[in-house]
């Protein structure tokens, strides 16, 4: 049950990290971005590559997937994402959908449909037993747990205490205001989608032992993002995270107990929850 527990806890924080460039562009700026999977897909093949190709270290080949996947985004919402920022958001979703099946078919043209085979290093390997195999940590679930905890406290932090976040809260709430204080709205658009994109990517590498990699990989955890992003809320960092370790916990859970049914349980869960509480399970009624 420890062990079901801890496996669950490292698997939300993971889906943190995948999902929350996606809570941040859809509470902050307002954009529904359904390629955010792509970005994920792209950090997570940058580091097979790195590593397969060239013998990059992990730990070297984890902020390069950081930086390249933020550097992608940043030159895709300069040319295509800034002009639907004021569209629709049915148009938002048509055409982020349609990019990241672009990204499917372009990824399979390139790399081949077969899963992508990452090798750890040898001390993210091995597994250390606790209370006589009561509980059993994945050393590279300890890994992952960790970097998704100081991530979290780091992306709190420069939301609620820096200069940064102050701007990009007062560019969301009224821009035309806050370009009139001097405020580069668009230059702070453009830095959060990136670090947004970043972060996917970052998330993609971190995850590409665990969930596997192959060109559906948008497609398949596409649900799991919005099922984040719905039940943790838009509002504020904390709401997705919890919303990701109730998801993580119940998904792990039921896959174990009943294997036939574990996503049934989620989705069922997700259901009860949207209906209980449609504004989000962690935001507070009449916010945002």
């Amino acid at each position: 049950m420890l062990t079901i527990l801890f496996d669950g806890v490292a698997y939300g924080m993971l889906l943190f990290i995948l999902a929350v460039g996606l809570s941040v562009t859809m509470g902050l700026m307002n954009f529904i971005n359904l390629a955010h999977g792509a970005f994920a897909m792209a950090g997570g093949y940058l580091t097979v590559a790195l590593m397969q190709r060239w013998d990059v270290p992990f730990l070297v080949c984890l902020p390069i997937a950081f930086a390249g996947t933020a550097l992608l985004g940043a030159v895709m919402e300069r040319t295509l994402y800034r002009h639907m920022y004021r569209k629709p958001h049915l148009d938002q979703v048509l055409f982020s959908i349609g990019l990241s099946f672009m990204s499917v078919a372009s990824v399979d043209y390139l790399m081949g449909s077969q899963q992508q085979i990452m090798q750890l290093p040898d001390w993210l390997r091995g597994r250390t037993e606790l209370w006589d195999g009561a509980l059993g940590m994945g050393h590279y679930r300890l890994f992952i747990i960790a970097v998704c905890a100081a991530l979290t406290v780091g992306l709190q932090f420069i939301l609620a205490k820096t200069r940064f976040g102050s701007r990009l809260r007062a560019s969301v709430d009224d821009a035309r205001v806050a370009a009139g204080l001097g405020i580069r709205v668009n230059l702070i658009f453009a830095a959060t989608f990136a670090v947004g994109s970043g972060l996917a990517g970052l998330g993609g590498a971190l995850g590409a032992e665990v969930l596997g990699l192959d060109p559906t990989f948008p497609l398949k955890f596409m649900v799991y993002f919005l099922i984040v992003v719905a039940v943790g809320g838009t509002s504020s960092i904390t709401g997705p995270l919890w919303a990701a370790l109730l998801l993580g916990i119940a998904d792990v859970a039921g896959k174990y107990y009943m294997p036939k049914l574990g996503s049934f349980i989620v989705y069922s869960l997700m259901i009860a929850i949207l209906i209980w509480r449609p504004q989000g399970l962690f935001v507070r009624k009449g916010g945002r």
